[in-house]
């Protein structure tokens, strides 16, 4: 199989996995986001990340300039994996009825804004050749639960990434540019710090996701990705990786 050129957003968690299986198998990655420290740090282990910038991509300016240095550091450009975003907790995001409208706005700049400047410079940067854009939803989004992980303007964010997603494969199929998302359950990572740590979340995420008896690691996702960026008749999927997850009923 021919080697790819891949842009990643995100350099810890899932994306640092990723990043790490693609450089086992030789392909060259330019990491985008994130701190200029992790991602040097990365590239102490993986000799084909090739460059890094660590752009806000909640910014236009940002993420225009960051997939520009990318383009012309891996020559053309294959793949793109979009794996940037978090919670919202921070802003205050929570119940509908509870969110400030400064939480809810602040949230979607997070994971949808971030996630739509993600998709149009890839498929900018796709329109020639053709490749594969890879985003990342969460099970949130279709199977929400009513105790621990009520965020309601994530799960709404993440809601809409699906739907970018269909309409996106659809509209860009006949350009041979595949659009697909992983939408995984709870993860251990940096940004699920608050839930992986909590006694009672855990016993609950024991239950929900009786495959992986508890949150997946961030390596339980690379090959979800890989068959998304690697499967050239694949478009217009949501690839749910979730442990059982939306499988278990009345908890």
């Amino acid at each position: 199989m021919a080697r790819k050129q891949v842009i990643v957003t995100g350099n810890t968690g899932i994306a640092a996995s990723l990043i790490r299986a693609l450089n086992e198998r030789g392909d060259s990655v330019f990491v985008i986001g994130g701190t200029d420290e992790a991602s040097a740090l990365l590239a102490k282990s993986c000799s084909n990340i090739i460059g890094f910038y660590s752009a806000d991509l909640r910014s236009e300016e940002d993420c225009v300039s960051a997939f520009a240095l990318a383009s012309k550091a891996l020559g053309s450009v294959s793949d793109v994996v979009g794996i940037v975003g978090g919670s919202g907790r921070k802003f205050g995001d929570g119940q509908f009825d509870q969110i400030p409208l400064s939480g809810w706005d602040e949230t979607l700049k997070l994971n949808l804004t971030t996630s739509f400047l993600t998709l149009r410079e890839g498929l900018r940067n796709l329109e020639s050749n053709g490749g594969s854009i890879t985003l990342t939803s969460s099970v949130l989004a279709t199977s929400p639960v009513s105790e621990g992980f009520t965020t309601h303007a994530y799960a709404t964010s993440k809601y809409a990434i699906e739907g970018m997603v269909k309409l996106a494969a659809k509209s860009f199929v006949h350009k041979k540019i595949r659009v697909n998302a992983v939408a995984p359950a709870l993860v251990s990572t940096p940004m699920s710090k608050r839930a992986t740590e909590d006694p009672l979340i855990q016993d609950f995420v024991k239950q929900k996701q009786p495959l992986s008896f508890g949150p997946l690691a961030p390596s339980d996702l690379v090959l979800s990705y890989i068959y998304l960026i690697d499967n050239v008749n694949v478009t217009g999927e949501i690839l749910t990786i979730d442990g059982g997850w939306s499988s278990v009923t009345g908890l």
